[in-house]
């Protein structure tokens, strides 16, 4: 990843939001001009279509973990590309969230691994996950990924 978190190559680029004067917005649909950019580059790198996508947006819905802002990590990619990603802390939240939706063995199980999370932020991080899928259903496979990653008495309440 571009932080130089995890050594996994991907084939494509997850847009969560778009950020404007401080404040984030939601990227769908992606603006015309950055639609054409991600043509072109997908032509001349022989890329699919769709490398950069805001799939993973619907993750900021419900509303994203406390101090997301705060901890976005700056690139400048000469003066026309700025680019904020999302820190170390908010990938954990991202990947343990999609690893309580797929199962053990896909690739988040190894990207969060790579990040190496504490226990301590395991269980602030399900807290944060459960307000997005406050059901019965997720609160169980949550419950089954974080004894699966070592921490059997999480409380995630009901």
């Amino acid at each position: 990843m571009t932080l130089g978190l995890i050594d996994r190559t991907t084939r494509d680029v997850d847009l969560v939001a778009l950020r404007r004067e401080g404040e984030l917005l939601d990227p769908r649909p992606l603006p015309q001009g950055l639609l054409d950019a991600r043509a072109r580059i997908a032509e001349d790198f022989g890329l699919p279509r769709d490398w950069l996508h805001a799939a993973p947006s619907s993750l900021l819905d419900f509303g994203r973990p406390a101090g997301f802002i705060e901890r976005l990590e700056r690139r400048d990619y000469g003066p026309a590309l700025t680019v904020w990603l999302a820190s170390r802390l908010d990938q954990i939240h991202f990947k343990l969230y999609a690893l309580a939706d797929q199962a053990p063995g896909s690739k988040h199980d190894l990207d969060l691994r790579s990040l190496d999370p504490t226990r301590e932020e395991l269980l602030a991080v399900a807290q944060w996950a459960v307000t997005h899928d406050p059901s019965e259903g997720f609160r169980h496979e949550l419950s089954a990924v974080l004894a699966y990653l070592g921490v059997e008495d999480a409380d995630l309440g009901a």
